[in-house]
């Protein structure tokens, strides 16, 4: 009579367990080298346009300008958002599956991060910069030169409080994950926006401390998209392993 050998397939499984503790890591590794890349390729290149004239410098400008829309550093953020986006959609859908809950914080944040993606595909905020210029007069401080922060800065208030109930009941790993990734985006969306709005509006030119600013910008908005993403990822991880050990369990 054949024998079943069960001690392989445990094995195989717990492999697999172990293999995908890992794509975390090797994910944001990934594209925290490509965001370098980028970052650095781009203020190399604003910075040689700073010492040389050269005419190549013209047309690789706009192609690798972190400072520019619609080029290959903006469309590598869209991804960024987007992959986020999926990624909170697959946990919405295995919370609402597995545990029954509507996973609705999960969903509006898929939602919200979809919105964003749009968002940095389009630049719809930076049109609000008029509107809102002329809706709050000219006795803003200089800080507030981009306008759209205002209301920025009110939306993330709004998101604070409607999202502390739920970030304090993930697991300790993940709440300190989302909030170093909040900080780092907001950081460089909104801080570091203030900061070159308020360069400008003193007077300041597009100078080195000017291309310094939008690619400080730049690269925490991507660190903080692939901080979030590397968390997301490991806890679907996490979330598998304990799905797999509970089968090994049952076997």
């Amino acid at each position: 009579m054949a024998r079943h050998n069960t001690v392989a397939p445990i094995s195989d499984w717990r492999a697999d367990i172990d293999r995908t503790h890992l794509s975390p890591s090797l994910v944001a590794r990934v594209l925290a080298a490509v965001a370098l890349l980028l970052i650095l390729i781009s203020f190399g290149l604003h910075l040689t346009a700073l010492l040389t004239e050269h005419t190549l410098l013209d047309q690789l400008l706009p192609v690798f300008s972190a400072n520019a829309e619609k080029n290959v550093p903006a469309y590598f953020s869209t991804f960024l958002l987007l992959f986020a986006a999926v990624l909170l959609a697959i946990i919405a859908v295995r919370e609402r599956v597995q545990s029954g809950a509507p996973a609705l914080y999960w969903a509006a944040l898929s939602f919200g991060f979809l919105l964003m993606t749009i968002d940095e595909a389009l630049s719809y905020h930076e049109r609000l910069v008029g509107p809102f210029r002329e809706l709050l007069g000219d006795s803003l401080p200089s800080a507030f030169y981009y306008a759209w922060v205002v209301p920025g800065i009110a939306l993330v208030l709004v998101l604070v409080l409607f999202f502390a109930r739920f970030l304090m009941r993930l697991p300790a790993n993940t709440r300190r994950a989302f909030l170093l990734a909040g900080a780092l985006y907001i950081g460089g969306a909104i801080g570091m926006e203030m900061v070159g709005g308020y360069y400008v509006a003193s007077g300041g030119a597009q100078d080195l401390t000017y291309y310094l600013i939008t690619t400080a910008e730049e690269a925490l908005e991507m660190a903080g998209a692939i901080v979030f993403i590397w968390a997301l990822l490991t806890y679907i991880a996490k979330d598998q392993r304990e799905a797999t050990s509970q089968q090994v369990r049952d076997v």
